[in-house]
C-alpha cells in the first residue's frame, strides 16, 4: 500500500497525463531524471515515492507541496503566487514518528538558503517534548538572537514553533502574535503588526524592543512562517537573587517616599513663610 503521499503524486502525475503535459509515464520520468522502471514501481504502488522526486516535480512541474503533505489546496502552483514554496523536510524516529528539528543560530543562515538540502535538515539536533499538541503537525524550534524581542524573549532563548500552511497565511496568520518568518536569506522572531498579505501582499513586522523600527516583508521573499507556541529560557533567577530583588525594589520605594516626604515639608514650611510675611504687610 502505497502512503498517502505517494497516492497524491500518482494524483498530479495522472492530472498531468489527462492535461497532455507529459505525453507519457516515461517522458514525465525522464524528465525529472528518473528510472522509467522505477517510476513504474511507484505508479503501481510498489515503492513510495522519494523526497528528491518530488522536489524535482516541484520544481519543474509546479506540484503544489501543500497538496502533497496535507491534500489541501489545488495540486498544481501558480506561476505568481506560489515561487517562494518549498518541500518541508521532516526527520522521524523508528517508530515513524517526528521529532521537533531544533535550527540554532549558526545554522541559521544555511537553513533561510536558497537551497534546500534534505541532508541539511537531517544533520541538524532534533528532540521531543511529552507535551501531546507536540505530536500532532510539524513543530521546529529556533534559538533567539539579539535584544530586538526584549523583554518578551531575549538572546539565548529557544521559541517551540508550529508550521503555518501557506495556503492559510492569508486567513490564520494572527495579528499582534509572535511567529518566526524564514525569508530567502534570514531567519526572524518578530511580531506581525499587520497582515496584508491579501490586500498589498505584505507583512508588517515589528520588535517588542523599542529601539528598532516596524518594517514589511514582501510575500515573495517569505519561504516559512512558524507560529511560536512555548519558549525554553536558560535564565532561571534563584530564590535568593529574587529576595534580593524585591530589596531593591522595596529600598528603592523607601527612598523616594523619603525624598517626597521631604519636598513636601520643605513645601509646608515655604507655605508658613509666605503666610507669615502677608501676615505681616497687613
Amino acid at each position: 500500500m502505497n502512503s498517502i503521499v505517494t497516492q497524491r503524486f500518482i494524483k498530479c502525475h495522472d492530472k498531468l497525463r489527462t492535461e497532455n503535459r507529459v505525453r507519457s509515464s516515461r517522458q514525465f520520468a525522464l524528465s525529472l531524471d528518473y528510472l522509467p522502471q522505477s517510476l513504474s514501481e511507484i505508479l503501481k504502488g510498489r515503492r513510495d515515492v522519494t523526497i528528491e522526486l518530488l522536489r524535482k516535480a516541484v520544481d519543474l512541474y509546479k506540484i503544489n507541496p501543500v497538496y502533497i503533505y496535507t491534500g489541501e489546496g489545488p495540486m498544481f502552483m501558480s506561476e505568481d503566487g506560489n515561487k517562494s514554496f518549498r518541500v518541508l523536510t521532516i526527520v522521524t524516529n523508528v517508530q515513524n514518528d517526528e521529532r521537533i528539528v531544533h535550527v540554532p543560530v549558526p545554522a541559521q543562515a544555511g537553513y533561510a538558503g536558497e537551497i534546500s538540502d534534505p541532508g541539511f535538515i537531517e544533520d541538524l539536533p532534533t528532540f521531543t517534548l511529552p507535551d501531546y499538541k507536540y505530536k500532532v503537525g510539524t513543530h521546529r524550534s529556533f534559538d533567539v538572537s539579539g535584544d530586538s524581542m526584549e523583554p518578551t524573549l531575549f538572546e539565548g532563548d529557544k521559541v517551540i514553533c508550529s508550521f503555518l500552511e501557506p495556503t492559510l497565511w492569508e486567513t490564520s496568520l494572527k495579528e499582534n502574535y509572535v511567529y518566526v518568518v524564514v525569508t530567502r536569506g534570514d531567519v526572524v522572531v518578530k511580531r506581525v503588526v499587520k497582515n496584508n498579505l491579501k490586500e498589498s501582499k505584505q507583512l508588517l513586522l515589528e520588535s517588542d524592543n523599542d529601539f528598532y523600527d516596524p518594517y514589511t516583508v514582501n510575500a515573495g521573499d517569505i519561504r516559512e512562517i512558524w507560529y511560536v507556541r512555548a519558549k525554553i529560557s536558560p535564565f532561571l533567577p534563584s530564590p535568593q537573587n529574587i529576595q534580593n530583588l524585591l530589596r531593591d525594589e522595596i529600598r528603592q520605594l523607601h527612598n523616594t517616599i523619603n525624598q517626597q516626604s521631604e519636598l513636601i515639608s520643605k513645601l509646608n514650611e515655604t507655605i508658613g513663610k509666605l503666610l507669615h510675611q502677608s501676615e505681616g504687610l497687613k
